[in-house]
């Protein structure tokens, strides 16, 4: 591994995940997002607090996000749509994977992007057809990624990240989702 540098503290993660094997209870983590409604279907979303390793936990900056819908929805477009929302989280969290995985194989990369798409009919969410779903139908991810590896090393990278992805469990496997009014 020497020489590489992609950016990651894989020893931290090494190191993390070794003290969490007989720590369980300091790995329940709780991510929180608060939403506010703006106006029309216009929302916006604020992250900066968690529960973590046992203790309320605060990221450096708050972060916000808006959702909104775009102009062909009859809406204002003041910020992506919802379900795009699941596209960045993907790609960002394959993407974090990818680098990490690198960093631990002793792989330098030289650039990492990817295009998600995620096929839509949006009869669903509309209400015009009761057989179609309102989610994605699929999603496809293409990474494009330039790295001191052989075509299998990068394949297994990016096998090994989504191995690893919440983000991609979370989308792939049933999570159980509670809804309630306070």
């Amino acid at each position: 591994m020497s020489g590489v540098d992609n950016g990651v503290n894989v020893q931290a993660l090494l190191d993390a995940r070794e003290v969490l094997k007989g720590a369980p209870e300091a790995a329940q983590f709780v991510w929180r997002a608060t939403s506010k409604w703006e106006k029309g279907v216009h929302s916006t979303t604020t992250i900066q607090k968690y529960f973590g390793l046992g203790q309320e936990q605060s990221h450096k900056t708050r972060a916000e996000f808006s959702a909104d819908h775009p102009e062909v929805f009859a809406a204002e477009d003041n910020g992506i749509t919802p379900i795009e929302y699941l596209l960045v989280g993907l790609a960002s969290c394959l993407t974090a994977g990818v680098a990490s995985v690198a960093q631990n194989r002793g792989i330098q990369l030289r650039s990492v992007s990817s295009t998600v798409e995620g096929s839509h009919d949006i009869r669903g969410i509309l209400g015009a057809d009761s057989d179609v779903r309102n989610g994605f139908n699929d999603i496809k991810v293409t990474f494009n990624i330039d790295a001191d590896a052989s075509k299998e090393d990068i394949q297994a990278l990016v096998a090994q990240s989504q191995k690893r992805s919440a983000v991609f469990d979370a989308l792939t496997n049933p999570t159980d989702v509670t809804v309630e009014v306070a």
